[in-house]
């Protein structure tokens, strides 16, 4: 198991990595970098550096973790890359249903194929759908994600690079926000982040501060006005997965 420093989840499973990028979120891509350090070091599944990969050797992993976890499924890539094909994304989904008491989460920047898929899709209850939003031209993908059948369906807005003045949260069950992290980041606004917290404690959508980011996160910390929020969605019981 791939254990992860993201603050919402436990660990992370890359049956795909590699990736494109289409929109402002991508410009400074963490997997990027990641991907080219662990190319340089010899690692196997890296040797293609980050144009897109399959990897069926890794399908069947999380059925060797017994220990109940929040998976982060392909932090590394996009499940809904156009060059992904529908039956290796079905064979995902059907791990995710055997590895039962996982939970799954999900996450795309493709809502639009996202959408197209969903009816073609088995949702197990163990599976969190998401997508991401980086500023108020990207709200679009929301309502793509409330086209599927996903028991759980969330919101990144990471990295939050512009202000979202409206954004409908109707069936949306939780909300991550956090500010761009790395080298060339850019730059995050108090009043953005708290806008989308009022929104959120508008309408009862459990919010989660990630980070405010910048070239050294850990020295800018994820307090806002004093307090860390750590809200995840309602009626999931992680009291065994999340740490």
């Amino acid at each position: 198991m791939a254990d992860s420093k993201i603050e919402w989840t436990d660990s992370t499973w890359n049956p795909i990595t590699g990736c494109t990028k289409i929109s402002p979120g991508c410009k400074n891509c963490y997997a990027e970098r990641m991907a080219k350090r662990l190319k340089a070091m010899g690692q196997p599944n890296y040797e293609n550096g980050f144009n897109l990969t399959l990897h069926p050797h890794m399908l069947k992993r999380p059925l060797e973790w017994k220990k109940p976890s929040l998976i982060f499924v392909n932090s590394m890539s996009d499940l809904f890359h156009q060059d992904v094909p529908l039956e290796f994304i079905l064979e995902v989904f059907d791990i995710m249903k055997e590895a039962h008491w996982h939970q799954f989460q999900v996450l795309t920047k493709r809502a639009e194929r996202l959408s197209a898929l969903a009816p073609s899709l088995n949702w197990p209850d163990n599976v969190w759908m998401g997508v991401s939003v980086e500023n108020q031209d990207y709200t679009y993908r929301i309502d793509h994600l409330r086209n599927t059948n996903a028991k759980i369906k969330f919101l990144s807005i990471e990295p939050l690079i512009g202000p979202i003045t409206t954004m409908g949260l109707r069936n949306i069950d939780w909300v991550v926000v956090g500010g761009e992290s790395g080298p060339r980041s850019r730059i995050i606004k108090k009043e953005w982040v708290l806008n989308i917290k009022n929104m959120c404690q508008e309408e009862g959508v459990p919010f989660f501060f990630k980070q405010w980011g910048g070239t050294n996160k850990k020295k800018t910390g994820r307090l806002l006005d004093g307090q860390t929020w750590d809200q995840l969605p309602k009626n999931i019981d992680v009291s065994n997965t999340y740490a």
